[in-house]
């Protein structure tokens, strides 16, 4: 097959990165080779806006705005495994899926938050497996009527705390099943929506309550070969943009001192910040960072991959 002028000017110019790169001690046909050997983690709810199965009427709470209207959006779980298949199928690679806890099937039974068991994912997990996916997990602290009030991890109820450690604790235990039965550890990432729109008095009493959580959460050891903690900071929200309580100094802080997985949004931070400068700080005290890779509009993630200049740094 003859070559287009465009791939023959592509070639050229790798031919002389490939040169300068040699230069300095890299062999850009190894890197390519390594990069090429990295699954990336698709989030599920670009399928169909984050609304998950649990009811076909809920409202989405927590802070999050989905704005798109995207016509064919996913009605079953079956439907969005679908495009999720043919979505893989135009990726070069071998990727992974990131599933959010609102998308079990639980097959028409009320199961709450707090008593999903891997069962109710184990049409998830034969997918995968069929399809050679990994599955990373999240808790959903969102989209319920235990955290209309935007705190859920850091309530002062404790009815209502203890309902969402009981929830993070299941998804946990469901993440080291999708990592057993997939032979690849699961990434189970928690980050929560607590925050308050206007200044609050204490900004500490919260950030006591959400460490205390997340010890109780964590309490129990998982084999990381099974499954992987993380948490995600973030700077502000719908309904908190005067206090975030889960910051990312709070968990930079409890990543470092519990050794847990770090997540940094690429749309949670300032519109001056940039990732890129904090990987160097962030890896100096920890071994492994998850990263949330999209472009921030505003005042958060848009979950669109541009192929920015701070995405390549």
């Amino acid at each position: 097959m003859t070559k287009q002028p465009s791939e023959k000017k592509i070639d050229r110019a790798y031919t002389l990165a490939r040169k300068r790169y040699s230069a300095l001690g890299v062999d850009t046909d190894q890197a390519l080779e390594t990069l090429g050997q990295i699954p990336l983690s698709l989030h599920c709810w670009q399928g169909d806006d984050v609304g998950g199965f649990e009811s076909p009427d809920a409202e989405l709470t927590g802070g999050i705005a989905a704005t798109g209207n995207y016509p064919g959006k996913a009605r079953t779980p079956d439907e969005l495994r679908s495009d999720l298949d043919l979505a893989y199928s135009l990726i070069p690679g071998t990727h992974r899926l990131n599933l959010h806890a609102s998308y079990a099937e639980t097959g028409g039974a009320v199961v709450d938050r707090n008593e999903l068991q891997p069962e109710h994912f184990s049409r998830w997990a034969d997918w995968a497996k069929e399809g050679n996916h990994g599955l990373d997990f999240n808790p959903t602290f969102f989209s319920h009527p235990l955290a209309d009030s935007g705190m859920t991890l850091a309530h002062y109820d404790t009815g209502i705390r203890q309902f969402w450690i009981e929830h993070s604790i299941a998804c946990r235990k469901i993440g080291a099943y999708f990592g057993k039965e997939l032979g690849t550890p699961c990434v189970t990432n928690i980050w929560i929506p607590d925050g308050l729109k206007d200044v609050p008095v204490d900004r500490k009493t919260p950030r006591l309550l959400l460490k205390d959580s997340l010890d109780q959460i964590l309490a129990e050891p998982i084999d990381r070969s099974l499954n992987l903690d993380a948490i995600e900071g973030k700077l502000f929200g719908l309904g908190s943009e005067s206090y975030v309580v889960g910051s990312h100094e709070f968990y930079l802080s409890y990543a470092v001192a519990n050794q847990v997985l770090l997540c940094l949004d690429a749309g949670h931070f300032h519109p001056t910040e940039v990732i890129s400068d904090k990987l160097s700080a962030v890896l100096t005290f920890l071994d492994e960072i998850l990263l949330h890779v999209s472009r921030g509009v505003r005042w958060d993630s848009d979950h669109v991959v541009l192929l920015t200049d701070e995405l390549q740094a």
